[in-house]
């Protein structure tokens, strides 16, 4: 019996390691080895979770052959914290910083920001509201702005709307916005600039998500338009390189638009579009620094599915 006892700790100290340092595959072995459970055991409770996951996937994913990517394999990772009984978004930091280490450095928190949504953190935010994925509104225009502050972090993202109203009734907005690893919600204020309030916020500290409702001060029939500007101050992660804007379905023109602290200019500045989370990047397309405003901008007339965005060098 004690040698079972100390098998046990041996084990237990060793999830505890490889949750904390990681990589991914390493945490994913010793939690199922903790758990003591055959892959066809967890393949089983998968399953009843409606994810469909095969027993060679899942031996590849921990013996670090293959890392999930697909949604479904995302959605996968997040109930193997369930089943596994491990911490909320443990293995999903993980897969984030295993990008990290594998050299793209700059992908990393568009990395983390895309297994945030494919946890399903925003669903639940999103259902507290009680609202769906468009909230009743369609993107006719949105023009951001981003401020990089002198520690090259993101220090503040502010963003105009022109929206158009597909059915009755609609009287708000829910604003995300994703924090860079390591943010903090709770230090993170959103504030509302033209024709909005700021109603009910909502955070979920352990992938640095901010949700907030703008409130309108009428309710739009089906088809009247409406603007408003909003802003979130940030500040609370580390460097950031990049920033980068997620489609679900076509939108209209979308405008992003960079500044940098003067004290702290990039190297170089490169506009690029991605089909989806797993999909390679491509339309990388330089971008001059402006000398005067320092800042650089990308202009898309229409707005497809999936991601488009703008990364930099530090140098």
């Amino acid at each position: 019996m004690p040698h079972a006892t100390q098998h046990a700790d041996v084990v237990t100290a060793e999830l505890d390691s490889a949750l904390r340092g990681g990589p991914f595959h390493v945490a994913l072995r010793a939690a199922i080895a903790a758990r003591g459970l055959p892959l066809q055991r967890v393949q089983h409770h998968l399953s009843r979770h409606g994810v469909k996951v095969g027993v060679t996937s899942l031996s590849y994913w921990q013996q670090g052959a293959r890392r999930p990517q697909r949604p479904e394999s995302l959605r996968a990772v997040r109930a193997l914290e369930e089943i596994l009984q491990l911490p909320e978004e443990s293995l999903i930091r993980l897969l984030a910083e295993t990008d990290d280490r594998a050299g793209d450095r700059r992908s990393a928190g568009r990395a983390y920001r895309s297994l945030v949504e494919a946890s399903g953190v925003l669903d639940k935010l999103l259902a507290e509201f009680g609202t769906p994925r468009d909230g009743g509104l369609h993107t006719l225009g949105h023009h951001e702005r981003v401020r990089i502050g002198n520690r090259h972090e993101l220090a503040e993202r502010e963003s105009h709307h022109i929206v158009r109203a597909h059915r009755d009734g609609i009287d708000r907005y829910v604003a995300v916005h994703h924090g860079d690893p390591g943010a903090d919600p709770e230090r993170m204020r959103v504030r509302a600039l033209e024709n909005c309030r700021i109603g009910r916020v909502r955070r979920h500290h352990d992938t640095g998500v901010l949700a907030a409702e703008l409130l309108f001060d009428i309710r739009l029939r089906a088809g009247d338009t409406f603007l408003f500007r909003y802003t979130v101050e940030d500040g609370t992660a580390g460097v950031c390189r990049e920033y980068v804007r997620g489609a679900d379905s076509p939108g209209g023109q979308y405008a992003l638009q960079v500044c940098f602290d003067s004290s702290a200019l990039p190297v170089r500045c490169h506009r690029f579009t991605q089909h989806s989370a797993a999909a390679p990047r491509g339309g990388r397309q330089e971008l001059r620094l402006s000398a005067l405003h320092r800042s650089v901008h990308l202009v898309e007339p229409r707005l497809r599915a999936g991601y488009v965005g703008i990364a930099w060098d530090w140098g």
